[in-house]
């Protein structure tokens, strides 16, 4: 069974495994405060441009979420996200675990506007209610987001600006940041200039495990690690974040990962246009979104796993195929060939 479900399937690059290994019997202190975990943070200061970032390592990207807005939000406070983020549809109401409330906002393929900032802030939505609501406070973007979209530096520009307006903060999920780095013209220190906070994406990009939480605001650093601590997020074998995150921030590791899964993303794409597959997005990324007749899925199932998104019609279905670091080039030809195999047969009857 060759899978396109997802890009965490298989463990790490092998450059990661072999780290651990050489390093098993070392000893390192607990709870990130080991030289390899100093030496992560420091090649991510480099990366992004600012040595006064603090750099937090921890294991997963719904708990990084989850204590982002328990740290940068108080009691009465809310994020403002996309109907579709991740935070809304695949993270079991973690945020509202925290006691912060998600506002949701239509977008645009996955993307918020600055005019949804606007309509949950602005004037229209709050001269009847006032303090008898929750307060807007964060604004949730995700890098590249739920429907494989990019936003453009421009986009985060204006949004940045809308945030400023109405004294919010941007914070920017990076789940799979380093295919968003090689599709976009947005780069680290764009998003270290932009965001109040942000996060690397190891576990989607390379890592057993792990993200690097960045934050730059000054405002929201102090007791950071007491609040990740409290949540659950301190590793008491923290050096296995850092050993991680040392080998994927040197030589170009981390950013050939997403150069390598749009690549295969990208001969996806092109196969599938060709065959006269519709998309559902025009995705640049590694995530690509189709409309498939069931019964050529069907046919393909026998051999191919994939995400079931939304089925649009009783004889369509929209699928996610999602390409990684470890697609191999001959799985992606092969399934080109079978659906044109079976496209060239018919529907049977």
């Amino acid at each position: 069974m060759i899978s396109f479900v997802n890009d965490y399937s298989e463990n790490a690059f092998p450059e990661v495994i072999e780290a651990i290994l050489r390093t098993n019997l070392e000893g390192n202190p607990a709870y990130t405060n080991d030289p390899h975990t100093e030496n992560a943070a420091s090649l991510i200061r480099g990366k992004i441009r600012n040595e006064q970032a603090l750099i937090q390592l921890l294991m997963g990207g719904t708990q990084t979420n989850l204590i982002a807005a328990a740290a940068f939000l108080r009691p009465h406070e809310a994020v403002i996200t996309v109907r579709s983020g991740h935070i809304c549809v695949h993270e079991t109401g973690a945020i509202e675990s925290t006691g912060h409330k998600c506002l949701e906002v239509e977008g645009a393929e996955g993307k918020i506007r600055p005019e949804d900032v606007e309509r949950v802030c602005g004037p229209q939505n709050w001269d009847h209610a006032g303090v008898l609501t929750v307060k807007p406070r964060m604004v949730y973007i995700s890098q590249s987001t739920e429907r494989g979209t990019v936003y453009s530096r421009q986009e985060l520009q204006a949004l940045r600006q809308v945030c400023d307006r109405y004294g919010l903060l941007l914070y920017c999920d990076g789940a799979r940041l380093s295919s968003a780095l090689d599709c976009s013209d947005v780069t680290l220190p764009d998003l270290a200039a932009l965001c109040d906070a942000f996060y690397i994406g190891g576990t989607k990009s390379g890592a057993l495990f792990g993200e690097a939480m960045v934050i730059i605001n000054d405002s929201l650093k102090p007791d950071f690690q007491y609040i990740a601590k409290q949540r659950g997020g301190l590793l008491a074998k923290g050096w296995l974040l850092g050993l991680q995150f040392e080998v994927l921030m040197q030589d170009g590791l981390f950013e050939s990962c997403g150069r390598i899964a749009n690549r295969e993303a990208m001969r996806l794409k092109a196969g599938l246009d060709r065959l006269g597959i519709p998309f559902s997005v025009n995705s640049p990324s590694n995530q690509q979104f189709y409309i498939f007749p069931g019964w050529l899925l069907e046919k393909l199932n026998r051999d191919y796993a994939w995400e079931v998104i939304s089925r649009p019609d009783p004889a369509h279905t929209e699928i996610r195929l999602v390409t990684s670091w470890a697609t191999k080039p001959e799985d992606v030809d092969r399934f080109i060939r079978d659906t044109e195999r079976y496209l060239a047969d018919g529907q049977p009857l």
